[in-house]
């Protein structure tokens, strides 16, 4: 092995990323007589080199970049064969090294290292949970894939099975088909290599938290591989009452044809939870304040929490997944990813309403009066009545899909011209069918102060059992049941032509038939009779994009996409995923991109760089109703445009810095409520920033150690459309500290919000939940 290969090998390490060895992050083995095709992009030479392990005869590990920065990595999915160097658009990736440091246990902690991206909940007859996004303001609830392929299911998605997590900024409908207005998120999943690794971590700490991942690699013979993830978790959140999860899940994975011309990989993952859902608090007009805040903000306890012991949440997602790739000749590559889902969920949820009179009660000085309604958009008023019956309510919910992407990548001449060309189709089904259920007894009011969730036994019976409790979805009736489907077949065709080295043209197109049924079916169908509703729309979005590439260390880019959300895109996350809007159906929602970018790979490929400047504009925007979540068009207008920077990657041996900064300047340009007009789009912050350091002191002795720390911070943001409401800004502190035994063991430490600062992780129009409070987490691991 050459000095230079060691060097960096060691640099790896040093910063406490995995052994490559142990988990295959960032190596793929290759046989011995296979070449890299010099006409495929590649890292600076002295990273891209090729060297023997074990003899003439043994595999082969490649060696790209350093695990901080992510300029070489590749995407993870055969649409984008470019790395993110080369590809034009801004794309956040959050590397195993990084989720290591901070003992990632989720994606939405995954995230929290991504500007632009926030969490919402949402509520309604439908009762949203789970991970619900969105991406520069914009919802992306449906824009969530692991290896390329639509994640359909309503479930907090553990880490235990990730390798690394993208954020694809902008409108990418070209790849991704339907939806991504603000962009996609893109998990890669760990796959089975030729080293063979046994892994096990072990956590414990605040809140009555333990934890244990298991990650086994098996290689069978020169060609074949198993791996098995497996995670059990079980804890309480710290800074919120009654709250606790617990949740298990595994992942085998079987390799075939590994480093040969036709490769197959079988994946399946099972998760399994059972946690109670936090709607958070009410948010509220002080008298007198010209914007209202969350009600933690005036002296209530952060850790009231205003449901009952009958809310649940149980959830049991399955994915199985089935990728083949061949290999024709140097110029020709043939892709097909295919995957079934089924996802089963119960839920029942609470969330409070402090109405005028709970307000001034409180304010006044008699708190002890003040009442919030558990459910539904009346509020306790003076409390003189039993309870509220009204949404959210609960229910059951069967869900499946099935998806198959075929795709081919060429690399080809034509005279002069080089050219890139992705051409497939994506083809895909996701039905989903729900039962609502109601409470015979109403729920109590809760004290504002103190609330008590000892409610008892409010009889759950099934909505056909008591149609008087079921809610009222607009014109739309008061229904037990609901089923829908939507069918997507697109077609996707790309080609980047280089005109010289460094000048290239990328533009191409994707079509889609989108097709989606609902029906509303149950209850007093006398008074609200059945409905059944079916839509067919074609969708055509083009892009293009002008790259120049002066040399493999820096890219520059300017980028056109176009994106479109018809209606009945939600069919799994959204109470109402298709209603008639004023003409038929409304209108499909639109956006648009312009996005100008500079990325960079410095410091001998050590450091990554990235700025770009975007507009976003969206037409048509989709709105969910804040009391019956009901997903319907309107003719507003919405632009988010701005600036973001980030750097990842090695400053100096032992030293890793990852940072970023977002500077957004967003409104709504148009709209039908004409005081709305020039406001700022809801969940959108002014500035955003994260920062994340870890330098290892004394590498190699035995009395090494590794710590570190950073901040996330994010401007306060208008949770309405009228810019009355706001949550405050968060700003939370990290750190970490660990110690190597030696290459196979490690302990290490990580404190989260060690200000005890009242932050806000999940949004809502008229709520916002507090994040969780300071939290010390001890881990254990072993790699061989």
């Amino acid at each position: 092995m050459t000095g230079s290969l060691r060097a960096h090998i060691t640099s790896l390490s040093v910063a406490g990323t995995l052994l490559m060895s142990s988990h295959g992050y960032a190596a793929d083995p290759v046989k011995k007589d296979e070449k890299p095709d010099p006409k495929a992009p590649s890292a600076a030479k002295s990273l891209n080199r090729t060297q023997s392990l074990e003899g003439a005869d043994a595999e082969y590990l490649t060696v790209q970049g350093h695990g901080f920065n992510t300029m070489h990595d590749s995407m993870g999915l055969s649409r984008m064969p470019q790395d993110v160097m080369h590809t034009p658009q801004n794309i956040n990736v959050v590397p195993q090294a990084l989720m290591q440091q901070q003992n990632v246990k989720s994606l939405d902690e995954a995230l929290r290292n991504v500007p632009g991206v926030t969490t919402s909940i949402g509520e309604g007859a439908g009762g949203m949970n789970g991970d619900q996004f969105l991406i520069r303001g914009f919802q992306a609830q449906n824009d969530i894939y692991e290896d390329g392929l639509r994640d359909f299911g309503v479930y907090s998605r553990d880490s235990f099975n990730f390798e690394s997590v993208s954020v694809i900024k902008g409108p990418s409908s070209e790849v991704f088909g339907n939806g991504t207005t603000g962009g996609a998120i893109n998990m890669v999943t760990k796959t089975p290599g030729l080293k063979n690794h046994y892994n096990a971590e072990f956590t414990g700490g605040s809140g009555s938290y333990y934890r244990g991942t298991l990650d086994v690699n098996q290689r069978i013979n020169d060609s074949t591989a198993l791996r098995i993830t497996g995670m059990g978790d079980e804890h309480n959140v710290v800074g919120r009452d009654y709250l606790f999860s617990h949740r298990w899940g595994i992942a085998p994975s079987l390799a075939f044809g590994l480093g040969k011309r036709t490769t197959l990989v079988l994946q399946y993952m099972h998760q399994q939870e059972n946690s109670i859902p936090d709607f958070g608090v009410p948010v509220v007009t002080k008298p007198g304040a010209k914007y209202g805040q969350p009600i933690t903000e005036y002296g209530i306890r952060r850790t009231n929490w205003y449901g009952t012991d009958n809310d649940q949440n149980a959830t049991n997602a399955n994915m199985e997944t089935a990728r083949f790739s061949f290999r024709l000749n140097r110029h020709i590559t043939f892709h097909d990813d295919l995957r079934g889902g089924e996802y089963y969920r119960t839920f029942a949820a609470s969330k409070a309403t402090c109405d005028t009179t709970c307000v001034n009660n409180y304010f006044s000085g008699d708190a002890s009066k003040a009442l919030v309604a558990r459910s539904g958009p009346v509020g306790a008023g003076a409390g003189t009545g039993a309870g509220t019956y009204m949404a959210p309510l609960p229910y059951q919910q069967t869900s499946w899909s099935v998806q198959n992407v075929g795709s081919m990548v060429a690399d080809f001449h034509t005279g002069f011209l080089r050219h890139q060309v992705v051409a497939g189709f994506d083809v895909e089904r996701v039905n989903d069918v729900r039962s609502q259920s109601t409470y015979l007894k109403p729920k109590p009011y809760a004290s504002l102060v103190n609330p008590n969730p000892h409610v008892g036994n409010l009889d759950l019976v099934p909505g056909d059992m008591n149609p008087s409790g079921l809610v009222t979805l607009g014109s739309l009736g008061a229904k037990s049941h609901s089923s829908g489907y939507g069918f997507d077949t697109g077609l996707f065709l790309f080609d980047q032509i280089w005109f010289t080295k460094w000048l290239s043209l990328k533009g191409g197109f994707r079509w889609d038939r989108w097709q989606t049924s609902y029906n509303l079916t149950g209850g007093d169908v006398a008074k609200n009779p059945d409905q059944h509703f079916h839509d067919v729309s074609g969708v055509f979005n083009p892009n293009a994009s002008l790259v120049l590439t002066p040399d493999s260390h820096q890219t520059y880019y300017f980028t056109w996409a176009n994106s479109t959300t018809p209606m009945g895109m939600y069919v799994t996350n959204g109470s109402v995923p298709i209603r008639p809007g004023t003409n038929s159906f409304a209108s499909p929602e639109k956006a648009q991109l312009y996005e100008l970018g500079a990325k960079y790979s410095i410091l001998h490929d050590r450091l990554g760089v990235t700025a770009s400047l975007f507009r976003l504009d969206k037409g048509n925007a989709l709105n969910a109703d804040p009391v019956t979540g009901e997903i319907t068009g309107s003719s507003d207008r919405q632009r988010n445009q701005g600036l973001e920077l980030s750097v990842g990657g090695i400053i100096l041996p032992g030293w890793n810095v990852s940072a970023t900064y977002a500077l957004y300047d967003s409104s709504t340009t148009f709209s039908a409520t004409k005081a709305n007009r020039g406001k700022n789009v809801q969940y959108v912050p002014h500035n955003q920033a994260t920062l994340w350091s870890a330098y290892n002191a004394f590498a190699g002795k035995p009395y090494n150690v590794t710590f570190g720390g950073g901040l996330t911070w994010c401007e306060h943001v208008w949770l309405n459309a009228a810019n009355t409401l706001r949550a405050p800004a968060n700003l939370d502190f990290s750190a970490m500290i660990s110690h190597r035994f030696n290459q196979h063991w490690k302990v290490s430490m990580n404190g989260y919000n060690l200000a005890n600062r009242l932050n806000y992780q999940s949004l809502f129009s008229n709520r916002a939940t507090p994040s969780t409070g300071r939290m010390f987490l001890g881990e254990l691991s072993a790699a061989y």
